[in-house]
């Protein structure tokens, strides 16, 4: 999944980024309210943990502003305050889910995946193409019952694909969303990257092709 984190804590929003990279999550870092209101009208995030105690726009404000534009990207809101009235207002201003600090980096992981367990082609955190699963929850792939180990990269790259099964992403689409914007990358990252899945994912014997190429417009996965 592709985050974006909005804290003005530096060193806690570096710990939060190296913890969801980990998890093979994408992460965007913003330091204030105005420019973490940019990036998320911009950008289409599959998460947004945000801070409420923001320079140049409060995060409440950030909230409140996405919603009125219609962007319902799941919000879970981080802040040192944890009285009543403060939770309340946060979740009225559009949040999702609501963090007092300091937190266990396992309560955020566990509410992330609260907030994130309902893709649309899925009925539960597993993801399915034809024989292939890939499962949100433990990180696992497989492929007719055989676990397939992948990089984070690749997972990330696959988790994406398969979201979006049968639709056509082009490079442009996987590099935004598949690569953090401070990433140097270049197009033919991603068909480096397509190819070595191709061979973990299609190239096993009387494997059928997932992953497919549609020329002049990217790739996509499908059974079909």
């Amino acid at each position: 999944m592709r985050i974006l984190v909005v804290e003005d804590d530096h060193k806690l929003a570096a710990a939060i980024k190296q913890g969801l990279e980990h998890e093979s999550h994408v992460v965007d870092i913003v330091y204030d309210g105005a420019e973490g209101y940019g990036y998320a009208e911009m950008t289409k995030y599959d998460l947004i943990i945000l801070d409420r105690m923001l320079p140049q726009m409060e995060g409440t404000v950030v909230s409140k502003k996405l919603r009125e534009k219609h962007i319902h990207t799941p919000i879970i809101m981080l802040t040192a305050k944890n009285e009543l009235e403060d939770r309340v207002s946060g979740l009225d201003a559009g949040a999702d889910d609501y963090l007092a600090k300091p937190f266990a980096f396992a309560e955020l992981l566990a509410r992330i995946r609260a907030l994130t367990r309902r893709p649309l082609n899925t009925i539960s955190n597993v993801l399915k193409v034809g024989d292939l699963t890939l499962d949100t929850n433990t990180f696992e792939v497989k492929r007719t019952g055989k676990v397939i180990e992948l990089s984070g990269k690749e997972y990330a790259l696959l988790e994406y694909l398969m979201r979006h099964k049968d639709k056509i992403l082009t490079k442009d689409q996987i590099m935004s969303q598949v690569w953090d914007y401070n990433a140097e990358v270049i197009p033919n990252f991603v068909e480096v990257y397509i190819n070595h899945l191709r061979k973990k994912i299609d190239g096993k014997a009387n494997a059928s092709a997932l992953i497919k190429t549609v020329r002049g417009f990217g790739y996509k996965i499908s059974e079909k």
